[in-house]
């Protein structure tokens, strides 16, 4: 965690600031808060830009709005409004979307839901993992760089290939994986899905415990060994 200048549920800056999560150790993660001028109007949904780049927090979005998702060759992104209320009771005000609060804090974004089996994501370079503050699916940016397939190490729930999700070893002991943090493995479509033969023992086993799936999502399976 960096240096929390600001109250990004709140936007306690000065009038004519917004409080926005910036990368202040230059590793590529956001992980501090500062106050930046308001330089511009962009809205949830909004074509954006970020002059200093996607982990600088300048950017031309309004109040309580943040660019995300920059695209490396034309420099665009998309705003997406922030949460509202707090860390423990969380809102989101764009329709479809789920409040999304990941780097210990200091993200707190409405992001929009998707299908995990399909990878159906719109954004530039996004892909569909579990919400890590709720039940279903939220697009994310992915970090896998098309490199972690099936049985790859993985730490991270963006680091898989689409299709794919970080796993602890007791549920997917692929060989390659072992003395890693977790190893990706594949999602299937449940009941009754295929899935690799190594590791050994692997079955379609629903992603949600017995009937607490969210509509929509009652498909959505994972290869594992069952426990």
């Amino acid at each position: 965690m960096g240096t929390i200048e600001c109250d990004n549920w709140s936007q306690d800056c000065d009038d004519g600031e917004k409080c926005v999560a910036w990368d202040q150790s230059g590793d590529g993660a956001w992980d501090s808060l500062k106050c930046v001028p308001v330089t511009g109007s962009g809205i949830h949904g909004d074509t954006c830009t970020a002059p200093n780049g996607g982990t600088s927090g300048e950017d031309d979005c309004s109040l309580g709005h943040m660019c995300w998702n920059l695209d490396a060759e034309t420099g665009e992104g998309t705003c997406v409004e922030l949460c509202t209320g707090s860390q423990e009771a969380p809102n989101c005000g764009p329709p479809d979307t789920t409040c999304v609060i990941v780097n210990d804090g200091v993200l707190n974004l409405c992001l929009p839901g998707c299908d995990p089996l399909v990878q159906d994501c719109q954004g530039n370079n996004e892909i569909c993992v579990p919400d890590p503050m709720g039940d279903g699916f939220v697009c994310v940016l992915d970090a896998s760089g098309d490199m972690h397939p099936s049985g790859t190490p993985c730490e991270f729930a963006n680091q898989c290939n689409g299709g794919n999700i970080c796993l602890n070893l007791d549920f997917y002991p692929h060989p390659d994986c072992q003395g890693s943090l977790g190893c990706c493995g594949p999602l299937c479509e449940f009941p009754g899905g295929q899935c690799p033969g190594e590791p050994a023992g692997l079955t379609c086993e629903s992603w949600y415990e017995e009937g607490m799936a969210p509509p929509g999502y009652e498909d959505v399976g994972i290869c594992i060994v069952a426990q």
